[in-house]
């Protein structure tokens, strides 16, 4: 168990005016024992307490015992799991994990009507938000070798190929490379799809001369995600495209530039839409220009105009702003950042010089 975390978590719940907290995300249960666990639909809580006790309630399907060194409380598929961890709460507020089942909760809420629980999350990602030294150097390893990934894909690009051949040739590179995975299905854009941020590959489009690709990648090494954007054009691009991408770059510049201790995410997400809306293209960037980012690709905090946390040395996120033109193209150009005392280092080395292919 990583105590120097619990405590971390103990301080925000005492923030918070919680005496007891309910742990369940995966991700945030690894953080805190060094167990990965994915318990599917069954129930698995760490309960956290202001005093200092913590106890791990998982079924014995995952054969935990004996492999976490965390007091542990099993139970089976014939027990009522809720009864079992209802046993060991104390009544009044109980913060509660933001992503725990509705099934659990409610069950919780009508087996000990003198529960009353709160969504207490933020104790957890308020520790999760600041890498320590082991963390981000994991996270660098990872960008690099995304960095590597991303390059040998753009290297692999032709006309005729689909958006899937490209995700496909994503992860196998990934794979070459260690990775124990990605950290979010590859997108692989080409043309107008490239209009759409989140648009899914699929196996129908094939990549023409004059299309922009927009390749957004991440890998998970050593339990630590990587996520990155570029956009790159086979064949000569228009001017319009070249007007584009280079005021998305600016825009993505500007944002990393702005990312200092004391600096509150809003104003980085400011920076960087306001070259695009500078530059006549507001209304096209419709998303928020980054996010959180460490066990899982997406984490507190949301940098966006309505983003409430203040950079402080040990966090990392995402710089991405984009520009989409429905039914013609669209350019991301997105890097992972990481604030340190008297600035941020960028994760990523992949060029973002625009690039013809």
């Amino acid at each position: 168990m990583h105590t120097n975390r619990v405590e971390k978590v103990i301080e925000g719940m005492q923030k918070m005016g919680l005496s007891q907290l309910l742990v369940s995300s995966p991700a945030s249960v690894f953080y805190l024992t060094g167990r990965l666990i994915q318990p599917g639909e069954r129930m698995l809580a760490l309960l956290v307490k202001a005093s200092g006790e913590v106890c791990l309630f998982a079924n014995r399907l995952f054969a935990l015992k004996g492999n976490v060194d965390v007091p542990l409380v099993e139970f089976d598929d014939t027990e009522d799991c809720v009864a079992v961890l209802a046993d060991r709460l104390e009544d009044g507020r109980i913060g509660i994990d933001k992503f725990w089942p509705s099934q659990f909760t409610i069950r919780l809420m009508e087996q000990r009507a003198a529960l009353r629980p709160v969504v207490g999350s933020a104790a957890v990602d308020g520790a999760r938000l600041y890498k320590d030294a082991e963390e981000i150097r994991f996270m660098q390893e990872s960008s690099k070798k995304n960095d590597e990934t991303i390059e040998a894909v753009i290297a692999q690009l032709y006309a005729g190929m689909s958006e899937m051949d490209g995700a496909d040739l994503y992860l196998r590179e990934a794979a070459l490379r260690g990775a124990s995975g990605p950290s979010f299905d590859p997108l692989v854009c080409f043309g107008a799809n490239c209009a759409e941020p989140h648009h899914s590959s699929d196996r129908v489009t094939k990549l023409c001369q004059g299309d922009a690709v927009i390749i957004d990648v991440g890998l998970v090494w050593q339990d630590y995600c990587s996520d990155m954007t570029r956009t790159v054009f086979l064949g000569q691009p228009t001017d319009e495209q070249k007007r584009v991408y280079e005021l998305v770059q600016k825009a993505n510049a500007a944002g990393r530039a702005a990312v200092h201790p004391g600096v509150p995410v809003s104003e980085v997400d400011r920076a960087a839409r306001k070259v695009i809306e500078d530059g006549g293209s507001g209304p096209y960037f419709i998303h928020r220009t980054g996010h959180g980012i460490g066990l899982e690709c997406h984490e507190y905090p949301d940098v966006s105009r309505t983003g409430n946390a203040i950079c402080k040395p040990g966090m990392c996120f995402s710089v991405e702003p984009g520009i989409y033109l429905p039914g013609k193209f669209g350019v991301r150009v997105e890097d992972l950042v990481c604030v340190t005392e008297d600035g941020a280092i960028t994760l990523n080395s992949v060029s973002r010089d625009l690039r013809i292919i």
